[in-house]
């Protein structure tokens, strides 16, 4: 499942340790751009993906699972992230994409068919 929103906020990381081993996870809060917004807590687990470069005012979406479970009779539901992709950046951490022609700014140079713009066009052989 896909959310799309803006970043409002990056909550304090948290961390422990439980039988299974240590733990940590941090929530970020988006909030969505429907006709009537909502805000989601959105929860990053043992970093699953890297937030570490997100601020305030992202436009993010990101791939979640939904999940609850029953506790002492009360119900608790976790929204957990498992990829993040950032508006504006790059395709990969490096903005590869951004250096091949036709994507991103560049503009993509003319097809190999053209006439040389110092050339005649009726130079045909018949």
């Amino acid at each position: 499942m896909e959310i799309q929103g803006k970043i409002i906020e990056l909550l304090e990381p948290k961390s422990g340790q439980s039988s299974r081993g240590s733990w940590k996870k941090q929530d970020f809060i988006i909030e969505t751009e429907d006709a009537f917004p909502k805000k989601v807590c959105i929860t990053n687990w043992n970093d699953k993906v890297d937030i570490a470069s997100l601020k305030p005012g992202d436009q993010v979406t990101a791939s979640i699972n939904i999940e609850s479970r029953e506790y002492n009779g009360n119900w608790y539901t976790d929204v957990k992230v498992w990829k993040l992709d950032v508006a504006g950046q790059g395709a990969g951490p490096s903005g590869a994409a951004d250096a091949l022609p036709g994507v991103g700014n560049q503009e993509a140079p003319p097809p190999s068919w053209e006439d040389d713009p110092g050339e005649p066009s009726d130079d045909l052989p018949f």
